[in-house]
């Protein structure tokens, strides 16, 4: 169970990194704009905020890595709760894709944790 959980864990930190890569770097692409449902113009207006969650991206991605790296799992635990309460919020705000892309994940990667502890 305690290399599942690493994986999921892996995993989580992984689809973070993605994101932050997508709204740090790549928000005006064509790609991203579909994948978001926004317009060339509202990328263009909104790229500094994008930029400011996918840094808020790269700190939970971080915070995973170093929990995998240093076996911390209360750091696991801290920051897949972050994931997981960031999460629904965004799912409550944005939309509800967001609940398949980073909840459930970072839920099956807690409870992974929890179990292997």
């Amino acid at each position: 169970m305690e290399l599942a959980a690493k994986i999921l864990v892996g995993l989580v930190a992984l689809i973070h990194v993605y994101i932050l890569v997508l709204e740090m770097f790549l928000w005006r692409t064509e790609r991203t704009r579909a994948t978001f449902g926004i317009t060339a113009e509202f990328a263009q207006q909104s790229a500094p905020l994008a930029a400011n969650q996918g840094l808020y991206n790269g700190f939970l991605a971080a915070g995973l890595i170093y929990g995998l790296v240093t076996d911390g799992v209360d750091f696991q635990i801290f920051f897949l709760c972050c994931v997981i309460i960031a999460g629904i919020y965004g799912a409550i705000t944005s939309t509800r894709k967001i609940l398949y892309v980073q909840v459930i994940p970072g839920a099956l990667a807690l409870l992974a944790v929890l179990l292997a502890r």
